[in-house]
């Protein structure tokens, strides 16, 4: 009857449906067994009947500038990395293109500053209970775009409305926890389409990441590894063929970081992979590493003892291996035989687009 307590991705999910004007105000937060949450459940089966005869559909509500508020939303939470798979999937079936750059240009400009779990302190509740996504609104100002929600009311009256109860919960742009929202994308010779990082949830000194990288090609090899402690202080864990063709499905990188954070090594050992991470990975953990390795992307040409950097402010992720060392690499690269050749899952991975594009299925 629930989700976890903090920003993880169904939470964030909920803020983002909140934020795109698809849910009423104070869904989001409204705790999963109150009298409340069913008060909103309840006017919300109204609101249904209201909109269809008013003929408002939902690609009234899912414009651009909804999904450009929803992604503000989210950065300005620090909300999980899966939302640049969501989000863009949501908004191609709405007829919306969005690009991954889009997560970074909004970052850039809209601050930090909702402290949550796992990155921060405060849980899901204290949002609610300081004035939940209109607070968070009232807070963006008129960053956000002026449109139509599902309430009938538009953004900039349910943010006038809101009460803001808690200043550190939600705080003021000028004093946020960070200058940067919560996603950062990262391009470079490993990730040419982009990947991602919650730079909301790292360490200052985690933000620039140097070392060798240890390469694996599937999450169980990865997690045997961690588990025998063969990986060292310093080094870079590379899990490929794990992205949305390779796993296929992309599976999310959960054990791996976790594994890594009960050793001790959370702020010793970097992680980048083509598959994704659960909402609540925290640490120098790159994931969405695009082009994916299972569809000759470079990130499946790296060996064990190549230099790998991680340097978010300057937004990018590379390999200290020269072009004409990757070249020669690609002309030696073969694709793996596909871990699975039969059935739904098969066809899934001969369908389904990169990361950078939401891993959504295409026709063939």
């Amino acid at each position: 009857a629930g989700s976890c307590q903090g920003l993880y991705t169904a939470n964030t999910m909920a803020c983002v449906t909140e934020g795109l004007g698809m849910s009423l105000p104070g869904c989001a937060t409204a705790l999963a067994v109150s009298a409340e949450k069913e008060r909103i459940a309840y006017r919300s089966g109204m609101r249904i009947v209201d909109l269809v005869r008013e003929e408002v559909t939902s690609r009234q509500i899912l414009t651009r500038r909804a999904f450009e508020n929803a992604i503000m939303i989210d950065m300005a939470l620090g909300g999980s990395t899966n939302t640049c798979l969501h989000i863009p999937a949501i908004a191609r079936e709405a007829g919306v293109g969005l690009s991954l750059e889009i997560f970074d240009e909004i970052s850039r400009r809209v601050p930090h500053v909702a402290n949550l779990r796992p990155g921060g302190e405060y849980f899901m509740e204290d949002l609610h209970f300081a004035g939940g996504i209109p607070a968070v609104m009232k807070r963006l100002g008129t960053s956000l775009r002026d449109v139509l929600t599902v309430s009938g009311q538009k953004v900039r009256k349910i943010a006038a409305g809101a009460t803001i109860a808690d200043e550190d919960i939600i705080r003021d742009k000028k004093n946020a926890y960070h200058a940067e929202g919560g996603v950062a994308v990262l391009k470079g010779n490993i990730a040419p389409d982009g990947s991602v990082i919650k730079q909301s949830a790292l360490r200052d000194e985690l933000k620039r990441f140097r070392g060798p990288a240890r390469v694996f090609d599937s999450e169980e090899k990865a997690m045997r590894a961690i588990m025998g402690r063969k990986i060292r202080p310093g080094s870079v864990v590379v899990i490929r063929y794990e992205g949305p063709r390779g796993g296929p499905g992309m599976r999310e990188m959960l054990s791996p970081t976790s594994a890594i954070m009960g050793l001790g090594l959370g702020d010793k050992v970097a992680l980048i992979t083509d598959g994704r991470f659960s909402g609540g990975t925290r640490g120098p953990c790159v994931g969405h590493v695009s082009p994916e390795a299972m569809s000759g992307g470079p990130i499946g040409l790296l060996k064990d003892g190549d230099i790998i950097v991680i340097d978010v402010e300057r937004r990018t992720l590379r390999a200290e291996v020269s072009k004409a060392e990757l070249k020669r690499r690609a002309a030696k690269w073969q694709p793996p035989r596909p871990k699975v050749r039969e059935g739904y899952l098969a066809r899934y991975a001969r369908l389904v687009t990169s990361a950078a594009t939401g891993a959504v299925l295409v026709a063939e």
